[in-house]
Order: structure tokens, then C-alpha cells, then sequence
């Protein structure tokens, strides 16, 4: 049976491989974050890395989540305590991951372009913030979309400015591509100016559906099916 004090030094051995990727990434690119470098700058042996890690996309995965851990907590925390204009909070968090892509290009490729698996714990945090920031959107009677599609189109939009500008010396990037795709993808997914909650059918509808799960003198499956029939009337063709 393992002791603390194994546990702790286990722990210590993981955390000094995961600062030694960490380094070599910032320092030298992806392409530096190799099994046997990453051994070597932590002073391990190779086996310990798969041991503790599983394979290089674990220790990548572990990266990320050191990486991100601050900048996901630092965003939920202002996603929890914002209760003013939903748009402007949304615009804050947009401009917020911008910047961590771009401080951060090799880590924020290797995640947007990972293609195995599910996601790491930090990239599920991050899209809970991004969700909820989107269910006030929708509790305002903002959205002219479902919930999830405006989500999945801000997420998209976002993952495409980041990598876009990550594609270009730095000095010519556009300084205004973010706020004009923000401004772009906020024209497909809100029913009208901000200040102005529509009355479509398809805004009320949305906003609707953000009460569904509250709504007393119902069983559980007349929720759901509630549910299920907004949907189907949002994303009808």
C-alpha cells in the first residue's frame, strides 16, 4: 500500500515532467515536446513519463490543464458573478480567450487541433463558462437560435479567429478581426439589437426553453418532452 509520502513524491515527479514540458513547449514548439526531451529535461527516465502519463497525449493533456487551470478558474469566477449586460460579459470572454491564444500559440494549437478522444478537463471547464454566458443570452430573450447551436457558433467562431491569426506573422495581423468576427457571429445568433429583447416566435421560444427544467406541477418526463418540442420547432428546416 502507498504511503503519503509516496503519494507526495509521486506528485512532485509529476508536477517537475509536467513544468519540463511546459518550458520546452513555451521555449522550442511542439515539435520540442518529445518523450525523450521532456525525460530529459525533468531528470526521469523515459518509463516514467508512460507510467505516469500513459503516452505523450496524456502528458500533452496534462500540459493543458496546467496551462489553463488559472485562465478557466479566473473566467468562471467572472462568469459567476456577472449580472449586468449579457452581451458585454459575452464580448469580455471573447476578447479574454483571444488574448490566451494568442499568448499561448503552440499549447492553444495542440489543443484546438486535437482530434483523439474527449477533450481535457480545462477545455470542458472552459465551454461550461462559454455555456452559461450563452444561457443568459438566451434568459434574456437575446437569441434567435437554440442554445446549442449559438454555442457551438460562437465556440467555432472563436477557434477560427485564434487559429487564423496564429496563421500570420504577427505583425500582420488585423488588430480588429476579433471584434469584427465577434460582431459578425453575434448578427447570426441574436434576435435584435441588445438592449431590445425580441418578441418573435422563435425568441420567445428560446427563452421559453430556458424555464422548461424549473416549470412546477410537471413530472419529469412532461419536461423533457416539453423540451424536445422546442427543439424540434428551433431547428426545424
Amino acid at each position: 500500500m502507498a504511503t503519503a509520502q509516496d503519494t507526495a513524491s509521486r506528485d512532485d515527479v509529476r508536477s517537475g515532467i509536467i513544468a519540463a514540458a511546459t518550458r520546452l513547449l513555451r521555449d522550442k514548439g511542439a515539435n520540442a515536446v518529445t518523450t525523450r526531451a521532456v525525460a530529459e529535461a525533468a531528470g526521469v527516465q523515459a518509463p516514467t513519463i508512460y507510467r505516469l502519463f500513459g503516452d505523450k497525449d496524456g502528458l500533452i493533456d496534462a500540459v493543458a490543464e496546467h496551462v489553463m487551470s488559472t485562465y478557466v478558474s479566473s473566467k468562471s469566477a467572472v462568469a459567476e458573478a456577472a449580472d449586468g449586460d449579457p452581451v458585454a460579459d459575452l464580448r469580455s470572454g471573447w476578447r479574454t480567450h483571444l488574448e490566451f491564444g494568442l499568448a499561448n500559440p503552440e499549447l492553444y494549437a495542440l489543443i484546438a487541433t486535437r482530434g483523439r478522444g474527449a477533450p481535457s478537463p480545462a477545455v470542458v471547464a472552459g465551454m461550461a463558462v462559454l455555456r452559461a454566458r450563452v444561457r443568459r443570452l438566451a434568459a434574456a430573450g437575446l437569441l434567435r437560435v437554440d442554445e446549442q447551436r449559438a454555442l457551438m457558433m460562437i465556440h467555432a467562431a472563436g477557434n477560427g479567429t485564434i487559429l487564423a491569426l496564429l496563421g500570420m506573422p504577427a505583425d500582420q495581423r488585423d488588430p480588429g478581426l476579433g471584434d469584427a468576427m465577434f460582431d459578425a457571429v453575434l448578427g447570426g445568433v441574436l434576435a435584435t439589437a441588445p438592449a431590445t429583447p425580441d418578441t418573435s416566435t422563435n425568441a420567445i421560444a428560446v427563452t421559453f426553453a430556458t424555464v422548461v427544467p424549473d416549470l412546477p406541477g410537471l413530472s419529469d418526463a412532461e419536461r423533457a418532452l416539453m423540451a424536445e418540442w422546442l427543439g424540434r420547432s428551433l431547428t426545424r428546416p
